[in-house]
């Protein structure tokens, strides 16, 4: 534990804030007119019958790669050549981007926001996988200090300088930095930068959540 006090949370977006698209497979098939369990790829949820996932987790290839072959075969499914996982989410989605947001995270963050501690997001595909439009039709996102977004910086995390951009832009020493990712590769950059971290379970999102509010003395809402 640092001996500077918790003065941020920095979260991933998706996976974090927004269940996965694993958690999603019933509210995709609906909406893009599949059949039920046609799709069958659970990535951390069944690791065992997810090669690709397995092969991600292996850094065999990178998460962009996973998502881009993912968005391919579900376009595949409905007669199209889809290309940029912004079509995949947006379809498979629609226009009401709070549905998908964990109710977790969204305690978590208006307590912490309410608290007066900061907030940052620190993502590798914000606007790439959600498009440019998603963060206006996401108020909770109002509530950010900071959002630092690979789509645009072009630094994946779990490049050191990822998590440079973000202390910066906040003003705050690493050790103040509570930082929630849903990859371990990614909680292993942000330790060796200096952070405070939460490997956050997207099977348990309330004890994660709990863990990381803890950081700040809070306990999640009941």
């Amino acid at each position: 534990m640092s001996a500077v006090p918790a003065k941020a949370l920095v979260l991933d977006f998706g996976g974090v804030v927004t269940r996965t698209l694993f958690e999603t497979h019933a509210l995709t098939e609906q909406a893009l007119g599949l059949k039920p369990g046609t799709l069958q790829w659970r990535g951390p949820f069944d690791p065992a019958g997810d090669p690709l996932w397995r092969a991600m987790q292996a850094d065999e290839i990178s998460e962009r790669d996973y998502w881009r072959a993912r968005t391919s075969e579900v376009g595949q499914l409905v007669g199209e050549d889809w290309q940029a996982m912004e079509t995949f989410v947006q379809r498979a989605r629609g226009a009401e981007p709070e549905k998908v947001v964990r109710p977790e995270a969204d305690s978590a963050i208006r307590a912490v926001h309410a608290a007066g501690f900061r907030l940052a997001i620190l993502s590798n595909e914000l606007d790439l996988f959600y498009g440019a439009g998603f963060r206006q039709r996401l108020p909770l996102l109002g509530l950010f200090d900071v959002i630092v977004d690979a789509t645009h910086t072009g630094i994946l995390k779990p490049d050191p300088r990822a998590y440079s951009f973000v202390t910066e832009a906040l003003g705050l020493p690493a050790g103040a930095c509570v930082f929630v990712d849903d990859q371990q590769r990614n909680i292993d950059g942000g330790r060796a930068a200096g952070m405070r971290t939460v490997h956050f379970d997207v099977a348990r999102p309330a004890f994660s959540y709990a863990e990381a509010l803890g950081h700040f003395d809070l306990v999640p809402a009941v």
